[in-house]
């Protein structure tokens, strides 16, 4: 058995096949596992250069089960408490608490009681939404649009979960500000809040509700633990083996070729490459209605500084006056947020050996156009956009921002492009109705027999959890096994 990708989920997957008794190799073209969770270690800063936000490490744990481990005794992690601060245009902030108590004062201290009473019936159908999405729709292998047809389906459109996000999270909160922080997650999902389906409030209790943490270390910590899990377990990895092809005979696919000229015989094959990667190495792109459409990519700005800030956590959102507009600029009109909304990472706030003695460590992450939508030309305009983030910063209260960078990184959608990124997004197919559920590409592809796909791009989607809970579901697909369900 070969799972090609020693990110999240194929890591996942090896885990989970392991567990089942499988023999397991796992090829990555990297020198070291966490795929999209990537890392560069410069001028003494250990930076991450994937994902920032940690929720749902018990299916870390779930992973990590099947072989007999422990999360305790792979990882160390922290909850952050607030898991994010909100600030605003009009110089409020909100910490966002995950305590049902702590957050109802912090809602009545903004905006009053009527908003506290409305944020605690909203955490209340946030948790109801999650329990049900997770046991049947997300935690499952679909092999059609008739498996929706189960008593849960009418529940989840009792709940309003077939309406509009953004007005469903108005049911519960007239406040505009509080409206945001509980539904830019949708953003993730790769769809405008106005626009996304309120089944996706689910991202939002995992982020306001379930809690977000931190791995001491740095979510590189992620991959490392998985990785070493598997090692342990028997798994072998081989790091920096590419996969060149697949060999095939009929609908099987017997070998994986990788670049340095090894060829592994196999009985089945994880891919988790993205998924435009995963169907040219198959040699099949499964014929759908409409092309797939892929959701807006992102600017990251990795800065190394000489000094701190008051009022910055370790995740803070900070919102600029649009938001309607932004989200039409990414999506549609393909041009950079003119009042950009950003997300300011400062993982040293937690654990401060990420940089040198003295020094800060800053995330900045710019939701822009994927390629295919448009954008600048990066190639020319990147250092331009980078100077205009570092002046929103400054203006919102990062003062001598510019000043105090030691080191840095810019990632722009060119650099994901060039990691083999559909049209320069690290967050794949986009969550509208058509790629949602049943109707997103399946994990199985037409016309081969054993081979399985996992990762953000197939079922069930984008995120941490989601691409963990991918892994799962493809190594079911292999061994038979019924996703277990016992969570919620």
């Amino acid at each position: 058995m070969v799972v090609v990708g020693a990110g999240l989920a194929g890591l996942a997957a090896a885990l989970h096949l392991r567990g089942a008794g499988r023999e397991v190799t796992v090829v990555e073209r990297d020198p070291h596992p966490g795929g999209r969770a990537g890392r560069i270690d410069a001028d003494g800063f250990r930076i991450d250069t994937g994902p920032t936000v940690l929720t749902m490490p018990e299916l870390i744990g779930d992973a990590l089960a099947a072989v007999g481990e422990r999360l305790a005794d792979r990882l160390d992690l922290v909850r952050l408490d607030p898991a994010y601060r909100a600030s605003f245009a009009d110089g409020e902030t909100v910490a966002v608490h995950t305590g049902a108590e702590a957050m109802a004062a912090e809602v009545e201290r903004v905006a009053g009681a009527r908003e506290a009473a409305g944020y605690l019936r909203l955490r209340s159908w946030l948790r109801r939404l999650y329990d049900l999405q997770m046991r049947r729709f997300i935690d499952a292998n679909f092999d059609s649009p008739l498996d929706l047809l189960r008593p849960e389906l009418v529940r989840l459109a009792a709940m309003g979960g077939f309406g509009r996000l953004d007005p469903a999270i108005g049911r519960f909160l007239a406040d505009p500000r509080l409206r945001r922080v509980f539904s830019f997650q949708a953003l993730y999902a790769g769809v405008p809040p106005q626009r996304a389906l309120a089944a996706y409030a689910v991202i939002a209790y995992m982020d306001t509700v379930a809690g977000v943490y931190f791995p001491r270390g740095g979510m590189r910590r992620l991959g490392d633990a998985l990785a070493g899990a598997a090692a342990d377990a028997g798994v072998e990895l081989r790091f920096g083996a590419a996969v060149e092809r697949l060999e095939r005979r009929g609908d099987r696919v017997t070998a994986v070729h990788t670049a340095d000229g090894a060829r592994l015989p196999c009985d089945a094959v994880v891919l988790t490459p993205d998924l435009p990667a995963a169907y040219r190495l198959l040699g099949r792109t499964p014929w759908r209605p409409v092309p797939l459409r892929f959701s807006p990519s992102a600017v990251v700005l990795h800065l190394g500084v000489d000094r701190s800030w008051d009022g910055w956590g370790h995740h803070t959102i900070s919102f600029g006056a649009a938001w309607r507009r932004t989200f039409e600029e990414i999506t549609r009109s393909g041009r950079t947020m003119s009042d950009p909304s950003l997300l300011v990472t400062r993982p040293t706030a937690t654990d401060p050996g990420l940089a040198p003695p003295g020094r800060e460590l800053l995330y900045v992450l710019a939701p822009c156009p994927n390629l295919r939508t448009g954008g600048p030309d990066w190639a020319a305009e990147g250092p331009a956009y980078r100077d205009e983030v570092v002046r929103v910063l400054e203006e919102r209260g990062l003062k001598g921002l510019g000043e105090a960078v030691v080191t840095e990184r810019l990632v722009t959608p060119l650099d994901w492009a060039r990691q083999g990124l559909a049209f320069g997004t690290p967050f794949a197919t986009s969550h509208t109705f058509a790629q949602t559920g049943p109707f997103r590409p399946r994990n199985l592809v037409a016309g081969t027999a054993n081979a399985v796909l996992a990762g953000c791009g197939t079922t069930p989607g984008v995120g941490l959890p989601t691409v963990l809970i991918s892994g799962k579901l493809a190594a079911a697909r292999i061994t038979g096994a019924a996703p277990d369900r016992r969570r919620g």
